[in-house]
Protein backbone atom coordinates (compact mmCIF):
# COMPACT_ATOMS: atom_id res chain seq x y z
CA UNK A 1 0.00 0.00 0.00
CA UNK A 2 2.87 2.55 0.68
CA UNK A 3 4.47 1.63 -2.57
CA UNK A 4 0.83 2.89 -4.11
CA UNK A 5 0.28 6.04 -1.40
CA UNK A 6 3.57 7.30 -2.76
CA UNK A 7 2.73 8.97 -5.54
CA UNK A 8 -0.31 10.69 -4.11
CA UNK A 9 0.45 12.54 -0.48
CA UNK A 10 3.60 13.11 1.39
CA UNK A 11 4.34 11.53 4.25
CA UNK A 12 3.05 14.53 6.34
CA UNK A 13 -0.50 14.24 4.32
CA UNK A 14 -0.21 10.76 5.23
CA UNK A 15 -0.05 11.22 8.87
CA UNK A 16 -2.57 14.08 9.14
CA UNK A 17 -4.94 11.81 7.57
CA UNK A 18 -4.21 8.74 10.02
CA UNK A 19 -4.95 11.23 12.83
CA UNK A 20 -8.43 12.35 11.36
CA UNK A 21 -9.54 8.64 10.60
CA UNK A 22 -9.81 5.25 12.63
CA UNK A 23 -7.99 1.97 11.79
CA UNK A 24 -11.25 0.23 11.96
CA UNK A 25 -12.28 -2.07 9.34
CA UNK A 26 -16.39 -1.66 9.67
CA UNK A 27 -16.53 -1.41 5.73
CA UNK A 28 -19.00 -4.23 4.77
CA UNK A 29 -22.55 -4.21 3.65
CA UNK A 30 -23.04 -6.03 7.14
CA UNK A 31 -21.00 -3.72 8.62
CA UNK A 32 -21.30 -0.68 11.39
CA UNK A 33 -24.80 -0.47 11.03
CA UNK A 34 -27.88 0.12 13.38
CA UNK A 35 -31.71 -0.19 13.20
CA UNK A 36 -30.90 -0.61 9.28
CA UNK A 37 -29.43 2.34 8.80
CA UNK A 38 -25.21 1.99 7.49
CA UNK A 39 -22.52 4.22 8.80
CA UNK A 40 -19.78 5.37 6.88
CA UNK A 41 -17.29 7.79 7.62
CA UNK A 42 -16.80 10.43 4.55
CA UNK A 43 -13.05 12.72 4.11
CA UNK A 44 -14.13 16.18 3.34
CA UNK A 45 -12.59 19.15 2.62
CA UNK A 46 -14.64 22.18 5.34
CA UNK A 47 -15.26 24.25 2.33
CA UNK A 48 -18.55 25.28 0.38
CA UNK A 49 -18.41 22.40 -2.02
CA UNK A 50 -19.69 19.96 0.53
CA UNK A 51 -22.54 21.77 1.97
CA UNK A 52 -24.67 19.24 0.20
CA UNK A 53 -23.52 16.29 2.30
CA UNK A 54 -23.61 18.44 5.40
CA UNK A 55 -27.74 19.33 4.58
CA UNK A 56 -28.33 16.35 3.32
CA UNK A 57 -27.45 14.65 6.57
CA UNK A 58 -29.68 17.55 8.53
CA UNK A 59 -32.82 16.94 6.26
CA UNK A 60 -32.67 13.33 6.79
CA UNK A 61 -32.15 12.62 3.22
CA UNK A 62 -29.01 10.34 3.76
CA UNK A 63 -31.22 8.40 6.93
CA UNK A 64 -33.96 7.84 4.39
CA UNK A 65 -31.35 5.85 2.36
CA UNK A 66 -30.44 3.82 5.34
CA UNK A 67 -27.16 5.82 6.12
CA UNK A 68 -25.46 7.88 8.76
CA UNK A 69 -22.35 9.90 7.58
CA UNK A 70 -19.34 10.48 9.78
CA UNK A 71 -17.59 13.59 8.31
CA UNK A 72 -13.88 14.35 8.95
CA UNK A 73 -12.05 17.51 7.46
CA UNK A 74 -9.04 17.60 5.65
CA UNK A 75 -6.73 19.85 3.76
CA UNK A 76 -7.44 18.41 0.57
CA UNK A 77 -8.25 15.54 -1.73
CA UNK A 78 -4.95 14.36 -1.85
CA UNK A 79 -4.53 14.11 1.46
CA UNK A 80 -8.61 12.32 1.71
CA UNK A 81 -7.33 9.80 -1.41
CA UNK A 82 -4.91 7.59 1.17
CA UNK A 83 -7.54 7.78 4.19
CA UNK A 84 -10.14 6.20 1.86
CA UNK A 85 -7.81 3.71 0.02
CA UNK A 86 -6.99 2.41 3.59
CA UNK A 87 -10.33 2.39 4.54
CA UNK A 88 -10.00 4.99 6.99
CA UNK A 89 -12.94 6.48 5.29
CA UNK A 90 -15.46 4.75 2.96
CA UNK A 91 -16.03 7.45 0.78
CA UNK A 92 -14.43 11.00 0.56
CA UNK A 93 -14.01 14.50 -1.75
CA UNK A 94 -11.75 14.98 -3.52
CA UNK A 95 -10.53 17.57 -6.70
CA UNK A 96 -10.41 15.68 -10.35
CA UNK A 97 -6.69 16.58 -10.63
CA UNK A 98 -5.87 14.69 -7.42
CA UNK A 99 -8.30 11.26 -8.64
CA UNK A 100 -6.89 11.50 -11.59
CA UNK A 101 -2.85 11.35 -10.44
CA UNK A 102 -4.37 8.69 -7.86
CA UNK A 103 -5.50 6.71 -11.09
CA UNK A 104 -2.96 7.09 -13.21
CA UNK A 105 -0.11 6.07 -10.60
CA UNK A 106 -2.22 2.56 -10.18
CA UNK A 107 -4.04 3.69 -6.52
CA UNK A 108 -7.31 2.21 -6.97
CA UNK A 109 -10.16 4.64 -6.56
CA UNK A 110 -13.03 4.65 -8.16
CA UNK A 111 -15.75 7.93 -8.16
CA UNK A 112 -19.19 7.37 -7.78
CA UNK A 113 -20.94 10.70 -7.63
CA UNK A 114 -20.59 14.15 -8.91
CA UNK A 115 -19.50 16.75 -6.47
CA UNK A 116 -19.31 19.89 -7.63
CA UNK A 117 -19.01 22.04 -10.23
CA UNK A 118 -18.12 25.74 -11.51
CA UNK A 119 -20.90 28.61 -12.25
CA UNK A 120 -19.70 29.04 -15.68
CA UNK A 121 -19.13 32.78 -14.75
CA UNK A 122 -16.39 34.78 -15.03
CA UNK A 123 -16.07 36.94 -11.75
CA UNK A 124 -19.06 35.28 -10.47
CA UNK A 125 -17.59 31.64 -9.21
CA UNK A 126 -17.09 30.41 -6.14
CA UNK A 127 -13.49 29.80 -6.87
CA UNK A 128 -11.03 32.38 -7.84
CA UNK A 129 -7.50 33.59 -8.01
CA UNK A 130 -6.88 36.10 -6.08
CA UNK A 131 -4.16 38.95 -5.16
CA UNK A 132 -4.24 42.13 -2.30
CA UNK A 133 -5.80 45.47 -3.77
CA UNK A 134 -2.86 47.38 -3.84
CA UNK A 135 -0.40 44.34 -4.97
CA UNK A 136 -0.25 46.47 -9.04
CA UNK A 137 -0.71 42.94 -10.18
CA UNK A 138 -3.82 43.02 -12.62
CA UNK A 139 -4.10 40.02 -14.41
CA UNK A 140 -2.84 36.54 -13.91
CA UNK A 141 0.34 36.81 -16.03
CA UNK A 142 1.13 38.76 -13.32
CA UNK A 143 2.06 36.52 -10.95
CA UNK A 144 5.36 35.08 -12.87
CA UNK A 145 7.90 35.11 -10.44
CA UNK A 146 4.99 35.46 -7.21
CA UNK A 147 4.10 33.08 -4.56
CA UNK A 148 0.80 31.69 -4.88
CA UNK A 149 -1.05 29.41 -2.52
CA UNK A 150 -2.99 25.87 -3.24
CA UNK A 151 -4.56 23.84 -0.71
CA UNK A 152 -2.77 20.89 -2.00
CA UNK A 153 0.52 20.60 -4.81
CA UNK A 154 -0.56 18.95 -7.78
CA UNK A 155 -4.27 19.51 -7.55
CA UNK A 156 -6.76 21.23 -9.55
CA UNK A 157 -6.14 24.44 -8.71
CA UNK A 158 -2.51 24.62 -9.57
CA UNK A 159 -3.39 22.96 -12.80
CA UNK A 160 -6.30 25.69 -13.43
CA UNK A 161 -4.07 28.56 -12.32
CA UNK A 162 -1.35 27.57 -14.71
CA UNK A 163 -4.03 27.76 -17.03
CA UNK A 164 -4.94 31.72 -16.17
CA UNK A 165 -1.22 32.19 -16.71
CA UNK A 166 -1.14 31.07 -20.32
CA UNK A 167 -4.64 32.54 -20.91
CA UNK A 168 -2.92 36.01 -19.69
CA UNK A 169 -0.06 35.36 -22.18
CA UNK A 170 2.53 34.77 -19.06
CA UNK A 171 4.65 31.57 -18.31
CA UNK A 172 3.24 29.46 -15.52
CA UNK A 173 6.52 27.59 -14.86
CA UNK A 174 6.97 30.45 -13.27
CA UNK A 175 4.69 30.53 -10.27
CA UNK A 176 6.14 29.59 -7.21
CA UNK A 177 3.31 27.54 -5.70
CA UNK A 178 2.97 26.80 -1.97
CA UNK A 179 0.49 25.10 0.16
CA UNK A 180 -1.87 26.72 2.50
CA UNK A 181 -5.25 25.41 3.73
CA UNK A 182 -8.39 27.20 2.28
CA UNK A 183 -9.18 28.90 6.25
CA UNK A 184 -5.13 30.31 6.22
CA UNK A 185 -4.79 31.73 2.40
CA UNK A 186 -6.92 35.20 3.96
CA UNK A 187 -4.59 35.85 6.52
CA UNK A 188 -1.56 34.78 5.06
CA UNK A 189 -2.63 37.03 1.48
CA UNK A 190 -3.34 40.09 4.11
CA UNK A 191 0.13 39.82 5.79
CA UNK A 192 2.16 39.00 2.43
CA UNK A 193 3.11 35.92 3.49
CA UNK A 194 1.60 34.88 -0.47
CA UNK A 195 1.17 37.08 -3.31
CA UNK A 196 -1.80 35.22 -4.45
CA UNK A 197 -4.04 32.43 -3.90
CA UNK A 198 -6.47 29.99 -5.56
CA UNK A 199 -9.40 30.37 -2.78
CA UNK A 200 -12.74 28.85 -2.88
CA UNK A 201 -15.79 30.06 -0.88
CA UNK A 202 -15.99 30.76 2.21
CA UNK A 203 -12.07 31.71 1.97
CA UNK A 204 -13.13 33.77 -0.79
CA UNK A 205 -15.45 36.14 0.74
CA UNK A 206 -13.20 36.24 3.44
CA UNK A 207 -10.07 36.90 1.55
CA UNK A 208 -12.13 40.00 -0.45
CA UNK A 209 -13.66 41.29 2.65
CA UNK A 210 -10.10 42.06 3.67
CA UNK A 211 -8.87 43.89 0.45
CA UNK A 212 -8.60 41.23 -1.59
CA UNK A 213 -9.02 41.37 -5.13
CA UNK A 214 -9.70 38.68 -8.28
CA UNK A 215 -7.77 38.68 -11.26
CA UNK A 216 -8.91 35.65 -12.95
CA UNK A 217 -11.73 33.00 -12.59
CA UNK A 218 -9.57 30.09 -13.12
CA UNK A 219 -11.95 26.88 -12.74
CA UNK A 220 -14.04 28.99 -15.71
CA UNK A 221 -10.48 29.52 -17.76
CA UNK A 222 -10.58 25.71 -18.29
CA UNK A 223 -14.27 25.11 -18.59
CA UNK A 224 -17.26 26.64 -18.20
CA UNK A 225 -19.06 23.64 -17.04
CA UNK A 226 -15.92 22.38 -15.17
CA UNK A 227 -15.98 19.53 -12.99
CA UNK A 228 -14.22 20.29 -10.13
CA UNK A 229 -15.13 17.32 -7.69
CA UNK A 230 -16.33 14.26 -6.99
CA UNK A 231 -17.06 12.16 -4.38
CA UNK A 232 -15.22 8.77 -4.46
CA UNK A 233 -14.32 5.19 -2.97
CA UNK A 234 -11.77 2.26 -3.07
CA UNK A 235 -12.07 0.54 -5.84
CA UNK A 236 -12.39 -2.39 -3.51
CA UNK A 237 -14.64 -1.11 -1.49
CA UNK A 238 -17.14 -0.74 -4.31
CA UNK A 239 -16.89 -4.18 -5.24
CA UNK A 240 -17.26 -5.97 -1.81
CA UNK A 241 -20.34 -3.05 -0.86
CA UNK A 242 -22.46 -2.29 -3.88
CA UNK A 243 -25.29 -1.97 -1.66
CA UNK A 244 -23.78 0.75 0.04
CA UNK A 245 -22.37 2.52 -2.84
CA UNK A 246 -25.56 2.29 -4.67
CA UNK A 247 -27.30 3.79 -1.52
CA UNK A 248 -24.07 6.70 -1.04
CA UNK A 249 -24.42 7.91 -5.14
CA UNK A 250 -28.60 7.93 -4.75
CA UNK A 251 -28.69 9.60 -1.63
CA UNK A 252 -26.01 12.56 -2.61
CA UNK A 253 -27.47 12.91 -5.51
CA UNK A 254 -31.07 13.73 -3.75
CA UNK A 255 -28.42 16.20 -1.65
CA UNK A 256 -26.66 17.60 -4.58
CA UNK A 257 -30.35 18.60 -5.58
CA UNK A 258 -32.10 19.57 -2.45
CA UNK A 259 -28.86 22.23 -1.96
CA UNK A 260 -29.25 23.64 -5.59
CA UNK A 261 -32.48 24.19 -5.14
CA UNK A 262 -32.24 25.80 -1.44
CA UNK A 263 -29.34 28.58 -1.52
CA UNK A 264 -30.58 30.41 1.76
CA UNK A 265 -30.34 26.58 3.52
CA UNK A 266 -26.78 25.86 2.25
CA UNK A 267 -25.66 29.24 3.43
CA UNK A 268 -26.87 28.73 6.85
CA UNK A 269 -25.41 25.41 6.82
CA UNK A 270 -22.16 26.71 6.16
CA UNK A 271 -22.06 28.00 9.72
CA UNK A 272 -21.75 24.68 11.32
CA UNK A 273 -18.55 23.22 9.98
CA UNK A 274 -16.90 26.20 8.30
CA UNK A 275 -14.93 29.12 10.31
CA UNK A 276 -17.05 31.72 7.75
CA UNK A 277 -18.37 35.03 9.68
CA UNK A 278 -22.19 35.62 9.26
CA UNK A 279 -21.82 38.70 8.20
CA UNK A 280 -20.76 37.25 4.72
CA UNK A 281 -23.11 34.46 3.99
CA UNK A 282 -25.03 36.73 2.07
CA UNK A 283 -22.42 38.01 -0.64
CA UNK A 284 -21.36 34.45 -1.21
CA UNK A 285 -21.03 32.99 -4.74
CA UNK A 286 -22.27 29.38 -4.25
CA UNK A 287 -20.88 26.70 -6.85
CA UNK A 288 -23.10 24.15 -9.45
CA UNK A 289 -24.22 20.96 -7.56
CA UNK A 290 -25.52 19.05 -11.13
CA UNK A 291 -26.32 15.46 -10.61
CA UNK A 292 -23.74 14.37 -13.14
CA UNK A 293 -20.17 15.48 -13.75
CA UNK A 294 -19.52 16.58 -17.23
CA UNK A 295 -16.78 14.41 -18.94
CA UNK A 296 -15.76 16.95 -21.57
CA UNK A 297 -14.55 18.96 -18.45
CA UNK A 298 -12.68 16.37 -17.16
CA UNK A 299 -10.92 15.37 -20.46
CA UNK A 300 -9.90 19.04 -20.84
CA UNK A 301 -8.58 19.29 -17.47
CA UNK A 302 -6.74 15.81 -17.75
CA UNK A 303 -5.02 17.28 -20.97
CA UNK A 304 -3.83 19.92 -18.94
CA UNK A 305 -2.22 17.69 -16.48
CA UNK A 306 -0.84 15.99 -18.99
CA UNK A 307 1.06 18.83 -20.44
CA UNK A 308 2.14 20.04 -16.93
CA UNK A 309 3.67 17.05 -16.18
CA UNK A 310 1.54 15.50 -13.57
CA UNK A 311 1.37 11.97 -14.21
CA UNK A 312 3.13 8.43 -14.77
CA UNK A 313 0.74 7.79 -17.79
CA UNK A 314 -3.07 9.06 -18.87
CA UNK A 315 -5.15 8.34 -16.79
CA UNK A 316 -7.96 5.86 -17.56
CA UNK A 317 -11.21 7.86 -17.48
CA UNK A 318 -13.30 4.78 -18.29
CA UNK A 319 -11.89 2.99 -14.96
CA UNK A 320 -12.41 6.40 -13.10
CA UNK A 321 -15.22 7.68 -13.72
CA UNK A 322 -19.01 5.82 -12.96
Amino acid sequence: MRRLLAGIATGALLLTVTACGSSDDSSSDKGSSAGGVTTVKVGVIPIVDVAPLYLGQEKGIFKKHGLELEMTPAQGGAAIVPGVVSNQFQFGFSNMASLMIAQSNGVPVKAVVNGVATTGEKGKDFGALVVKEDSGITSAKGLEGKKVAVNTLKNINDTTVRESVREAGGDPSKVKFVEIAFDQMPAALDSGEIDGAMAVEPALSTAKSQGAKEVSSSYVDVSDKLTVAMYFTSAQYAQQNPKVVEKFTAATKEALAYADGHPEEVREILTAYTKIPPKLLPGLTLPKWPADADRASIETLRDLGEKDGLYTKTPDLDALLP
